[in-house]
C-alpha cells in the first residue's frame, strides 16, 4: 500500500487552539496514542466552528457527520507537552467538505501531525446526507481548493 502524503496550503488554516497531552492519552509506547488525537482533532473542530457562532448540530436535526478520516504522523508526543491545532476547511462540494488540521508542539512548533476528515451534513430525523446550508458555506467563502 502507497504511504498517505498530506500537504495543505498556509491559507487554508483560519484558527488555531492549543490542548495538553493528558497522562490519559499516552499509549502503550508511552506516547500520544492515535485514538487521543483523533479526540483531540474533534475538540478543535469543535473550537473552531464555535469560534465562527457555528453549531454542529443545527435546530432543524441536521449536523456534521464524518466520512473518512487521514492522519500523517510526523513526530512523537508525550505527557504533558501542550499541542498547538491549526484548523480550516478546504475542497467544499454540495453536501460537505474537508476540515485540515496541521498539529504541532506549541513550545518548538515541532511538526506532529496533518490530518484531514471529510464531513457532510446529515439529516439525523431522515438518516439521509443533505445539501450543505447556505449560512455555512457562506461563512468559509476564502476556503481554498485542492485542484
Amino acid at each position: 500500500m502507497a504511504r498517505l502524503k498530506l500537504d495543505f496550503p498556509d491559507a487554508a488554516f483560519q484558527f488555531s487552539t492549543e490542548l495538553p497531552v493528558r497522562i490519559t492519552d499516552i499509549n502503550g509506547g508511552n506516547h500520544l496514542g492515535n485514538d487521543a488525537l483523533i479526540s483531540m482533532l474533534s475538540e478543535a473542530r469543535a473550537q473552531f466552528l464555535v469560534s465562527v457562532g457555528i453549531a454542529e448540530t443545527r435546530r432543524d436535526g441536521t449536523g456534521i457527520i464524518v466520512t473518512d478520516l487521514a492522519t500523517m504522523y510526523q513526530s512523537e508526543s508525550f505527557f504533558p507537552e501542550v499541542l498547538k491545532f491549526e484548523v480550516g476547511m478546504m475542497d467544499f462540494n454540495r453536501y460537505g467538505g474537508d476540515f485540515v488540521f496541521r498539529v504541532s508542539k506549541a513550545a518548538s512548533g515541532q511538526p506532529v501531525a496533518l490530518a484531514k476528515y471529510g464531513f457532510v451534513f446529515f439529516d439525523y430525523e431522515n438518516k439521509q446526507v443533505v445539501p450543505i446550508p447556505v449560512g455555512f458555506r457562506e461563512s468559509f467563502a476564502g476556503a481554498p481548493s485542492s485542484n
